[in-house]
């Protein structure tokens, strides 16, 4: 059984420990080692990617029960990656392989996503870490993606067993160089020639130009201004080289305390209001340093006080909102219900699954995120009042509450799809791509630009992670963009005349400094409250958690919700209790149990691209009759058209080829009698072509 790859069997039943002990070695199993030699997949590294040391005779475990059923192949580890090499004689069929990553294969664990290494010692889980005295018989990798890896290691050598454990260890969780790490390896490698197709170019910010196209989409240009003061890090390296600021405020104050008490713009809503971000000045005691702050603050506030910009209110996130470690203490106990090593230990949380998730609180912070988002968009759109975030160093909260305001007010009619952004996250991890590689554009410029000015060197081929080519073939790339999308019409000169009108009055700066109203202004009532929250000297209660501005958020909150749905406007999502869920499709991808086979959301999109097929053709045909001639069918996501059994998860659930049935230990389950065993029960078979 061996020879053929699968080691094994059994049903999903918890089976009594065997008596009987083998001591023949795989190996020594099979008479015609050149057979065995013939079916091992080939190892297919990447350009620069180097082997670094191998194990053969490894266990893949499939489910990791007493019944032991995996598959036999050899384990190896790169620069780069983890890698399984089994034959499965189990391979899907070429309709189900088409989403299939190019970079990372179904059993390969980039080292990047490594999250945890456990060996089992005598049926004893331990972490490993550093130098083994003793190595263990079983090896288990948990990723940050969630998935689980089981390789058994009681067949192989010992040798090789100290050779790849070790290595494993070193090269995921010894620190490195940043240099040594792979991606300048495969930069280095791959050809720099490779051409770029402009129309899918992603602005990333990185030059002033980008910034300037950025103000000008969202009409912000007549408020705000990009400026290079911090061009070569020479300000702060905290910072950004070009960012944007208000138009009246002097480029030298930018440079006064590093960047710290200066508003940076991020977003500019359609109705001319902002959405800034301010990092605190340092937290000084010394009243003479206390005095030259607020000095500071107040000159920053008398360049600023005029139209339009008199309106502000002042979100402290500081102090008033989540901390970041109750949020990494939170989602370590999340990610745990997902990280799940077995079918049994599936079954037996899943009767406290629930309490298990409301103790980790992680839903309440998602919460709690998603109504401070609503909270500034309701200032934004409703009140027309600026909005100014405020945290220590704007570089964390600020982003995730300004991508989520962003998000929640670009309309809800979204070009992409859960896939995509599930695919974005799963990028994460892989290190060939700059976008998410380094802690900030200071470090990635000290980093990559040196290097490409050194003449000794090659030139550096860097890719984004916007280059989904790399990753995915023309039609998996389908699966990344909603097909039901249709864009907002475009409105006739005379609809947008009015428009344009009272947009460009909220937007007009006055010629000469006026007086502004005296219970309103940026820092005007908030001023002193605002100061204090910069200095350090941190207060109960702000003006924006009154229980005046709670009220409107709640008028404001429950008036959108009871209105009907417009897809080319505000998305609020409902953050009610339990209609906060979780993303089933991020985290629950990988466990079979969780799949709804034929169901799903994924059933009614199939069913809805069939018809827009059926009226494409039809509309085809109508040209052809009008025009006499054949016009060119469009691409569709045709994999969603398969016969193949799709699963709720799809379509990251046809990677799991042996869904286990499951083992239901309750004695609720077992009071339904033993007239029909649930466990056993195939299940049914929908052709979703006929629903």
């Amino acid at each position: 059984m061996l020879g053929k790859g699968v080691v094994g069997g059994g049903g999903g039943t918890r089976a009594p420990k065997p008596s009987f002990v083998s001591y023949v070695r795989p190996e020594e199993i099979h008479t015609n080692e050149k057979e065995v030699t013939e079916k091992e997949v080939t190892l297919h590294l990447l350009p620069g990617e180097q082997l670094l040391c191998e194990a053969s005779t490894v266990l893949k475990c499939v489910q990791e029960d007493s019944c032991q059923r995996g598959i036999y192949g050899k384990l190896v580890c790169t620069d780069f990656k983890i890698a399984f090499l089994g034959d499965d004689e189990s391979a899907l069929e070429s309709d189900e392989t088409q989403f299939k990553n190019k970079i990372i294969g179904e059993n390969d664990i980039p080292l990047h996503c490594v999250d945890q290494i456990y060996g089992v010692f005598d049926e004893k889980k331990k972490t490993l870490f550093g130098q083994l005295k003793k190595y263990p018989e079983k090896l288990i990798i948990h990723c940050k993606d969630l998935r689980v890896f089981h390789f058994c290691l009681r067949y192989t050598k010992e040798e090789e067993v100290k050779r790849i454990v070790s290595g494993i260890i070193h090269h995921t969780l010894a620190p490195k160089l940043l240099k040594r790490l792979f991606l300048f390896s495969y930069a280095t490698a791959v050809h720099s020639n490779t051409p770029t197709n402009p129309q899918n170019h992603t602005v990333m910010f990185d030059t002033l130009e980008d910034w300037c196209w950025e103000l000008e989409r969202t009409k912000g240009s007549m408020k705000y201004k990009a400026v290079s003061v911090n061009e070569g890090y020479r300000v702060c390296e905290r910072l950004p080289a070009h960012f944007v600021v208000p138009a009246p405020l002097p480029e030298e104050s930018v440079s006064r305390f590093q960047g710290h008490g200066i508003p940076i713009w991020c977003w500019s809503y359609h109705n001319g209001c902002a959405l800034l971000k301010m990092s605190a000045l340092p937290r000084e005691q010394d009243d003479g340093i206390l005095q030259t702050h607020k000095n500071f603050l107040d000159g920053i506030y008398r360049v600023i006080h005029r139209p339009p910009y008199e309106i502000v209110k002042t979100e402290d996130l500081s102090s008033n909102f989540l901390s970041l470690p109750d949020i990494q203490t939170a989602y370590s106990k999340f990610k745990q219900l997902f990280l799940i090593d077995n079918s049994t230990e599936f079954w037996d949380t899943d009767i406290k699954w629930f309490s298990l998730l409301e103790s980790s609180s992680w839903l309440d912070i998602i919460r709690r995120c998603l109504k401070k988002a609503i909270e500034v968009i309701e200032c934004l759109d409703a009140q027309n009042t600026n909005v100014l975030l405020v945290e220590e160093n704007a570089s964390d909260l600020c982003c995730l509450v300004s991508s989520l305001v962003q998000v929640m007010m670009h309309p809800p009619a979204f070009e992409f799809t859960e896939t995509y952004l599930t695919v974005l996250s799963d990028s994460l991890y892989i290190p060939i791509f700059t976008t998410f590689f380094f802690n900030s554009p200071h470090q990635k410029e000290m980093n990559l630009g040196r290097e490409a000015q050194d003449a000794h060197s090659t030139p550096l081929h860097l890719l984004t992670v916007w280059d989904w080519s790399v990753q995915f073939e023309p039609r998996a790339q389908t699966l990344l963009q909603n097909p039901l999308y249709v864009e907002k019409p475009k409105l006739d000169k005379g609809q947008r005349k009015g428009t344009h009108l009272k947009h460009q009055r909220q937007l007009s700066l006055p010629l000469t400094q006026s007086k502004s109203s005296p219970k309103r202004g940026f820092f005007r009532e908030e001023t002193d409250h605002l100061i204090k929250n910069l200095l350090g000297k941190r207060i109960s209660k702000l003006i924006n958690y009154s229980d005046e501005l709670q009220d409107s958020f709640r008028e404001f909150y429950d008036s959108w919700h009871s209105k009907p749905a417009d897809y080319h406007g505000l998305l609020l999502p409902h953050i009610e209790g339990p209609e906060v869920r979780v993303w089933a499709q991020r985290y629950l991808r990988w466990i079979p149990e969780a799949q709804i086979l034929g169901g799903g959301a994924v059933a009614m999109t199939s069913r809805l691209v069939g018809m827009m097929e059926e009226v494409r053709s039809l509309q085809e045909k109508i040209n052809e009759r009008h025009h006499h001639q054949r016009a060119l069918p469009a691409e569709a996501p045709s994999l969603l058209r398969s016969s193949a059994r799709l699963s709720s998860l799809f379509p990251f659930a046809l990677l799991q080829r042996r869904p286990s049935k499951p083992v239901l230990p309750t004695s609720g389950w077992k009071a339904l009698g033993d007239e029909e065993d649930l466990a056993r029960r195939e299940d049914e078979f929908v052709d979703l072509g006929e629903v």
